[in-house]
């Protein structure tokens, strides 16, 4: 009889233990998905007018962020994204081919970041707000 109390008890820790895994696990996985994933929207004023362009920001199975951008006043699209940093709460990226760049901060609700941009030695305010699906 003791015996199968033992086993039982042993059992039974040994289900905890692999539930509270699963739970670990689970909990790790989804907080390392960035909250900078998503279609982001925004305006550069350049003074002599406005141009749109929308942020698209990913992460690849290995957890890297990837992204393009589309300039559709410029009939741009799927411009590359050479490198892309989000350490809450601060969201960077870089454009090599024309020279640009774009440092922001993620306000508290996820909804919008604001920053700068940076190209051919021009610095801009631009402001992306997170388009809906």
């Amino acid at each position: 009889m003791k015996m199968h109390r033992a086993l039982r008890i042993g059992l039974l820790a040994g289900l905890v233990t692999m539930i509270a895994s699963t739970l670990a696990i689970g909990a790790t996985a989804a907080a390392s998905v960035s909250t900078a994933i998503g279609d982001w929207e925004g305006a550069i004023d350049t003074g002599s007018g406005s141009l749109r362009v929308i942020l698209h920001i990913s992460q690849a199975a290995d957890g890297k962020l990837t992204g393009s951008l589309d300039s559709p006043d410029q009939s741009a699209t799927g411009i590359a994204i050479d490198t892309v940093t989000y350490k809450e709460p601060d969201l960077r990226f870089a454009i090599e081919p024309i020279a640009s760049s774009f440092d922001g901060r993620m306000n508290h609700n996820s909804s919008e970041i604001t920053g700068e941009w940076k190209q051919s030695g021009h610095t801009l305010p631009l402001v992306f707000k997170r388009r809906s699906k």
